[in-house]
């Protein structure tokens, strides 16, 4: 049976265990977009803390993509030196890094949000739909920024197609309302994704790997279902991706549709999407990463021993203990001290990027 942490390869990429640091945004860029030092030296802490693979925060393509601040940028390439100074911080505390690159879509911060529709219902911010060339600049802008990534010296590419973001807003026939080739039929909503995907396959070869993190579910009613994620699952592996990494909904989701999310309290309630894991792995060939909810090594290994995951993706336990994972190997079975309070997102405020606030207060006391 295999345990989380055997090594494992994704298109000639080894990784030493699998766990995954899933992409968080860190709040730590500066204004414009680069790469900052504090941000390099939070990449190589994971590193160090024995993460077999570290996804960055998302990156946004187009000037008009972000959607946080102080958040990662990847549409220029005055970025590339300091993408390169991050792979290289990874790299040299024996790392892997992945770079996840999205573009927020109707949920960006400008004014300019654009959408596969209008919007402006159902809690959908009102946007400019794209027309064909748009939809076009920005498969190209997705192409480029894989790219400067390949460039600097990541070790692989991530395309965020979860939560809401362009990408996924295009998959939700909730929000999705156009009745052209890019709407409609799953096969359409699924095309501005897949041209993405082939775009990067051609534009890095053959041998750069590609992961595209996807929607399980929406949560949304009349929004993208477990079985559609795992069609788009497996048009994703035709189109040249390596690896899924499933987690579900988006800032529309509704409470009653949701998973509950007890985080810390009982094992038994641990693997959010434990249900669309078990339909994609007896229909799709490539790996699965399973974010959501995990905090014990006990419901890791189980997940990974029953083939229901390829790697475990981990978010607010590596913001409470970026050393979780090393700590585990050294047989501290003990479970993450991460107890979801979120805390952590909103300690960004201050720019002091994201941070757990409960471990911060706790050293203020001493």
């Amino acid at each position: 049976m295999a345990s989380p942490f055997d090594p494992i390869t994704i298109n000639g990429l080894t990784l030493a265990n699998r766990f995954v640091r899933s992409a968080t945004w860190e709040g730590l860029a500066d204004e414009d977009g680069a790469s900052t030092p504090r941000l390099d030296a939070m990449m190589a802490e994971l590193a160090r803390g024995e993460v077999g693979l570290i996804i960055s925060g998302y990156a946004f393509v187009a000037p008009e993509g972000r959607s946080s601040s102080r958040q990662l940028a990847a549409y220029d390439d005055r970025f590339v030196p300091g993408l390169r100074a991050m792979a290289r911080a990874v790299h040299d505390a024996g790392g892997k890094i992945a770079l996840q690159i999205v573009h927020g879509g109707a949920f960006a911060l400008g004014e300019e949000r654009l959408g596969p529709s209008a919007g402006g219902e159902g809690g959908v911010p009102a946007c400019t739909p794209l027309t064909a060339a748009g939809i076009a600049r920005l498969v190209a802008a997705f192409r480029d920024a894989a790219l400067r990534a390949q460039r600097a010296g990541f070790d692989a590419v991530q395309l965020h197609a979860a939560h809401g973001f362009l990408p996924s807003a295009f998959l939700c026939p909730a929000i999705n309302k156009r009745t052209d080739e890019y709407g409609g039929p799953l096969p359409n909503r699924a095309r501005f994704l897949l041209e993405i995907a082939r775009a990067v396959r051609a534009a890095c070869g053959p041998g750069f790997p590609l992961l595209v993190k996807l929607n399980s579910e929406d949560f949304v009613e009349g929004g993208l279902t477990r079985e559609e994620a795992v069609e788009v699952s497996r048009m994703l592996a035709e189109a040249g991706a390596d690896v899924i990494e499933y987690s579900g909904g988006m800032g529309l989701s509704e409470a009653k549709l949701q998973p509950p999310r007890p985080g810390a309290r009982r094992k038994e309630d641990e693997v959010y999407y434990r249900e669309a894991a078990r339909l994609y792995k007896r229909a799709v060939a490539i790996p699965l990463l399973l974010v959501g909810g995990f905090r014990s090594l006990e419901v890791a290994e189980e997940v990974v021993a029953a083939g229901l995951a390829d790697c475990v993706s981990l978010s607010r336990p590596l913001i409470r203990e970026p050393g979780l994972v090393r700590r585990w190997r050294e047989g501290d079975r003990r479970k993450s001290a991460c107890g979801s309070c979120n805390e952590c997102f909103g300690g960004a405020a201050d720019g002091g990027g994201v941070r757990c606030m409960v471990a911060e207060r706790a050293r203020a006391r001493r």
